[in-house]
């Protein structure tokens, strides 16, 4: 900078501390000025804003509230729960308090497996959390009673698919941003009493109490039942007291997770299995267990069978029809008073027979209506018998092939009973088949008939005399006349024929041989004048 520049400049003075900091206050007066309200004003927008969010969400509320209160949404629940169970059917008008509504019934029928349903006391609660997902929360569920009437038989029911449902009444449509969908969060069941009719017959449940949750799907839900009691449409079937059973729905198909129930007055059941709603197909396996015999015998077999009943058990109609199959074991077994025990008790002159002590008792079995199948089976007390075979029950008829090992030695004292009848076997038994007929009130064997013959040719091998005189009769043929052999032939026949039928008689009245059936009396001998 040259000289004459310096000294241009030279009486400039720079500004002093104090003059910036008035210039500096001066500018922040003027900055602030410009800002309308300071920080009030931000206050002010932030209030106005929530006001209208308020406002928003009164108005949104008194939307939404108002729907909910109309017969349109009455109407679209009434729908959606027709479509759920495929039944044509509307609830009564609702009651209101908040969110929560109550209706007094829900009336519908079909012309698919339900056939009719209604629900009393229905009450419920209305989420609005599910608006964005576009559906309608049902939260908090409880019916007081269901009762419901279903129709499985192959004549009765349809195809679901064929199923129409009517709705109701033209529903009053909601405004395009309110769902018109429905999502049920839980269900309470207070009382559930149902009639199903079924090919094989009624079933019927009452009293049952069923809670039902989401399962993570749109139509996969469980449900927990407790309580109640089932009667089966099966012959055989008890009244099944229910202790708990564990369900899952998922499409159109129903597992029994677990069943724990009670039947009779002291069994003990436990059972799974699953249900196809579409081919009406089922599939099912468990145990039953501590079954007295007299709980599911006929009077006439309770007073021959003691013991505790126990089985396995799977049942199915795979086939098309239900088919149970399993094994039974009698456990503390005694067999008393049966015919045929009583019988070798009378032959053998014995009582071990007439109350026998099982230390074996068992068989398998296959069930179908009107019809039971019994193979393997064992019926053993040791050191002194054993059945096995199989038997088929018809109705109530009964056709069977059984094997009786008897202890050698047992019916030592029956002429021809070890050595005609019996015979040498496995286990060091003397064995015998037994044809088993009759009905199951009054079953018949041919073991009876069998003994008795056997016993009468042994014992007239051993008639001394009869024999005496059929040597002499033999030696004099020659030197008689024919008529005086004949006659003399004839009456040697019939003493000997008197023989037999008198031994007959006397083992058949120890026997009380009226368990092998009718026996037509022998004629009386022809008097002499007739011969």
């Amino acid at each position: 900078m040259t000289p004459l520049a310096h000294s241009k400049f030279a009486g400039l003075r720079r500004p002093g501390p104090e003059l910036a900091c008035g210039h500096m206050s001066r500018r922040s007066r003027r900055r602030g000025a410009t800002q309308p309200g300071g920080p009030s004003w931000l206050a002010r927008a932030a209030i106005i804003l929530l006001v209208l969010c308020l406002l928003g969400a009164a108005v949104f509320y008194a939307s939404v509230r108002s729907y909910l209160h109309s017969e349109g949404f009455r109407r679209l629940l009434s729908d959606k729960a027709s479509a759920a169970a495929k039944v044509s059917g509307e609830f009564t008008p609702f009651r209101w308090e908040g969110l929560a509504v109550e209706t007094e019934t829900f009336n519908a029928t079909g012309n698919g497996i339900i056939r009719d349903l209604r629900v009393d006391g229905l009450h419920t609660e209305i989420g609005l959390g599910g608006l964005r997902r576009g559906v309608w929360e049902i939260r908090g569920t409880r019916m007081g009673r269901v009762a419901v009437s279903l129709d499985a038989t192959h004549a009765g029911a349809m195809p679901s698919q064929e199923v129409a449902t009517k709705p109701s009444a033209q529903p009053v449509k909601p405004k395009g941003w309110l769902p018109k969908e429905i999502e049920l969060q839980g269900l309470e069941l207070d009382q559930v009493d149902l009639l199903a009719r079924l090919d094989q017959g009624p079933l019927t449940a009452s009293g049952l109490k069923v809670d039902v949750k989401p399962d993570g799907g749109r139509r996969s839900f469980r449900a927990e039942v407790t309580g109640g009691a089932v009667r089966l449409p099966f012959d055989p079937a008890p009244l099944i007291r229910l202790d708990q059973a564990r369900l899952r729905h998922q499409d159109d198909t129903v597992f029994l997770t677990h069943l724990s129930a009670n039947a009779w007055k002291d069994g003990s059941l436990e059972a799974s299995g699953e249900w196809d709603r579409k081919t009406r197909s089922f599939s099912m396996e468990g145990g039953l267990s501590g079954v007295k015999c007299q709980e599911v015998l006929s009077e006439t077999w309770t007073k021959r069978i003691i013991g505790v009943l126990g089985t396995d058990f799977t049942a199915d109609n795979h086939s098309g029809k239900p088919v149970a199959r399993g094994r039974l074991v009698l456990s503390n077994g005694t067999l008393t008073a049966l015919p045929v025990l009583d019988m070798l008790a009378a032959y053998a002159d014995t009582r071990r027979f007439r109350v026998l002590a099982l230390s074996e008792a068992r068989a398998d079995w296959r069930w179908e209506k009107n019809f039971i199948d019994l193979t393997d089976i064992v019926i053993a007390s040791e050191g002194l018998a054993r059945l096995e075979g199989r038997v088929t029950i018809r109705g109530r008829n009964l056709d069977g092939s059984l094997r009786l090992g008897l202890v050698p030695g047992t019916l030592a004292t029956i002429p021809g009973a070890e050595t005609d009848v019996f015979t040498p076997g496995e286990r060091g038994l003397l064995w015998t088949t037994i044809r088993l007929t009759g009905t199951l009130d009054k079953p018949r064997e041919d073991l009876g008939d069998r003994l008795i013959a056997a016993a009468g040719l042994r014992m007239l091998e051993t008639l001394p005399e009869s024999g005496e005189k059929v040597i002499k009769f033999t030696r004099s043929v020659i030197g008689d006349a024919p008529s005086k052999t004949v006659e003399k032939g004839v009456e040697i026949i019939e003493k000997t024929g008197r023989s037999v039928r008198e031994v007959s008689g006397i083992l058949d009245g120890i026997l009380g041989g009226g368990n092998r059936g009718e026996t037509q009396p022998d004629p009386e001998p022809a008097e002499e004048g007739q011969r």
